[in-house]
């Protein structure tokens, strides 16, 4: 079970989102995650290990539940904030040691002969694809492959492999390190960082190496046991190359014992440490990126000429020849009345549902809010990859205190329909319990299978509380103050009186439904190759840091959605459907529809490698919840743009 999460580390997470929210954007910077650290020659540094994790099965496992070597001090959990914790890290020190500057070739330990069950283990996580993912001085472990002429480039190294042709598998069990440092030559006070990410300022250190790259050749080495096991760890050994021959290679069976050695290479190189993350995160396909957007700006550029013609040459026209006509003119014209005008006593009917509908808008709100802060901070460096969890750790701090906005819209959306202020707390409530509640039903279903499996992925029970903790300390009494100030705000009257027998929408060929299920076709037509990347970062373990492309991207997103629902909103009414508060919400929202199809798609197509029905399970529960904010938060936009559209129009008409 994972530790309980430092309240400090709380703390602290808490007021970097407040302070960087509060400085001024002229003054912004990139923030790699830590401070630069300068080592002397010579000087000791531990590597530490993250979780074991596969693209098969999407199940992250402690690395010490397989049979590697420990460290002498013992097992010690790194402390870790709550977005780690909550994407399944789990970062302990390890037992390799590093002499900054210098090369060698150590030893480490031989194993007890090997039980069935932990022969068995082995072979299961190296047929399911598992990598160990070390890190050194904050940088993951880099390794490199060829394939097909190509270099490509891989964080982590394997468990082990399974040779085409052979039945046997093999463990790595010798590491041969590259180190890449830059001297450095420091004048007066230098900043640094300890282990636990504590900033000193140190006066006397002159000069010394930054670790700007770390990378591994992982191999298989066969060793006589008896002869290593001799060897006290840490005692040097001789250097050997990578053998090619699967009878020097080491093999996972019963009662074998196993020696772990390791080699370290330094190598001085040129990259500066303010751009030593560039390897992890340059992206190929800026081009596809570019042509994302251009495809979203032609979805763009048509919808706003049909926004065009509708209020220029079609409301605008009809409503100038109305304004012109006498009372008398008028009358007679009511009479002859056709689209849109018929249902001016039915408009604002208060829809069916109204406080799921004011609850589900008022979430879309807080969840768009969120995103849009986060990728900002994001795009201007804030949220590094470097700072392991922080920008899920920054997404839940938003959305918690984001929770007097979804409270304020939420409630007089409420008051506007009720033209009341009567039940607001209730809304307030649902506002604060809805989306986090559903979320938190899944999340628990996916934790208790992650449970049975002994995963490192699943949540300990003290962060559930934790979490609990946040959401009704927080998240629910900020909802209730956006509530309350909900209901001293100026009320939103609507400009025509409603009748007291609804009027009869006329029947249709087409179920209005299915046209409202289309329109998210355009939406999602501006957004799926980036969502293409994105999905790529979660399953794949790709690193994603092109948020000035997300950025633009949902920009052009949120004018799709609201012209989108603006347009059918506006042909609804013209087949005199006065039933458009719903539609309206999801001709936008129904794009969400299409993100979990295209999830599915991307399970089957992309991630065949994914294995067992437990790894699908997991997979589908989280592209559940992400589709599930996307309707909301898209749904939310076009809601409110559709809404103003409708008061605006009929506002614009007298009417006696």
């Amino acid at each position: 079970m994972l530790p309980k999460m430092p309240s400090g580390r709380w703390i602290s997470a808490s007021l970097l989102v407040i302070l960087l929210s509060l400085h001024p954007i002229a003054d912004a910077f990139y923030l790699p995650g830590t401070f630069m650290h300068t080592y002397e020659a010579g000087e000791t540094i531990a590597a530490k290990v993250n979780s074991l994790t596969s693209i098969e099965t999407e199940l992250p496992f402690s690395y010490y539940s397989l049979p590697y070597c420990k460290p002498q001090e013992g097992v010690k959990k790194s402390a870790e904030n709550l977005g780690e914790v909550l994407m399944g890290d789990q970062i302990d020190n390890s037992p390799y040691h590093f002499h900054v500057n210098v090369n060698e070739s150590l030893y480490l330990c031989t194993t007890d002969p090997l039980t069935k069950e932990q022969a068995e283990l082995l072979k299961n996580r190296a047929r399911n694809l598992y990598q160990v993912n070390m890190i050194l001085d904050n940088l993951p472990v880099m390794r490199f492959t060829e394939q097909n002429g190509m270099t490509i480039q891989w964080t982590g190294y394997p468990v082990g492999y399974n040779p085409m042709g052979s039945s046997e598998d093999y463990i790595i069990n010798h590491l041969k390190f590259r180190v890449l440092v830059h001297p450095y030559q420091a004048q007066g006070d230098v900043v640094v960082t300890s282990e636990d990410g504590v900033a000193m300022v140190e006066s006397d250190r002159k000069s010394g190496f930054q670790i700007v790259g770390f990378e591994v050749v992982p191999c298989s080495v066969k060793r006589d046991p008896a002869a290593m096991a001799k060897l006290k760890m840490y005692e040097k050994v001789e250097s050997v190359n990578c053998p090619l021959e699967l009878e020097k290679s080491q093999v996972i069976r019963e009662k074998e014992q196993i020696t772990f050695t390791y080699e370290v290479e330094y190598v001085k190189s040129n990259i500066k440490w303010p751009s030593r993350w560039d390897a992890y995160l340059k992206m190929d396909g800026a081009k596809v990126h570019w042509f994302s957007i251009m495809n979203s700006m032609m979805v763009v550029f048509f919808l706003a000429g049909i926004v065009f013609v509708i209020f220029l040459r079609t409301v605008r026209r009809d409503l100038t020849r109305y304004e012109e006509m006498d009372k008398e003119a008028q009358a007679q014209m009511n009479e002859e009345l056709s689209g849109w005008k018929l249902v001016v006593g039915d408009v604002f009917r208060e829809p069916c549902c109204s406080k799921l509908l004011c609850v589900m808008v008022a979430d879309g709100i807080q969840i768009t809010g969120m995103a849009v802060v986060t990728i900002v901070f994001a795009a201007l460096g804030f949220l590094s990859p470097a700072s392991r969890g922080m920008l899920l750790t920054g997404m839940i701090i938003l959305y918690l205190f984001l929770g007097i906005i979804a409270g304020y819209v939420g409630v007089r959306l409420w008051r506007t329909i009720k033209q009341s202020t009567d039940g607001w707390k209730s809304v307030a409530w649902l506002t604060s319990c809805f989306f986090p509640g559903i979320v938190f039903i899944i999340l628990t279903v996916l934790n208790s299978i992650l449970w049975g499996k002994k995963s490192t992925g699943a949540l300990p029970i003290s962060l559930f509380f934790t979490l609990l903790a946040l959401w009704f300390c927080i998240s629910v009494p900020l909802t209730l103050i956006g509530g309350l100030l909900g209901t001293r705000a100026a009320s939103i009257e609507f400009p025509v009186r409603t009748n007291q027998i609804p009027r009869e929408i006329p029947e249709r060929k087409f179920p209005s439904w299915l046209l409202v299920l289309g329109a998210g076709t355009l939406p999602f037509g501006t957004l799926f190759i980036e969502l293409f990347f994105i999905l790529s970062s979660i399953w794949l373990g790709r690193f994603y840091y092109v948020f000035g492309f997300l950025f633009i991207v949902l920009f052009l997103l949120v004018i799709v959605c609201g012209e989108v629902s603006l347009v059918l909103t506006y042909m609804h009414l013209c087949v005199e459907d006065w039933k458009w508060w719903w539609k309206a919400f999801f001709a936008s929202g129904s794009v969400a529809f299409f993100v979990f199809l295209y999830s599915i798609n991307y399970l089957v197509f992309d991630l065949r490698s994914l294995s067992g029905p437990v790894s699908a399970t997991l997979y589908l529960g989280y592209s559940l919840i992400m589709a599930f904010a996307i309707m909301l938060s898209t749904g939310a936009i076009g809601f409110l743009l559709s809404f103003y559209f409708v008061h605006y129009l009929f506002s614009s008409v007298k009417i006696d």
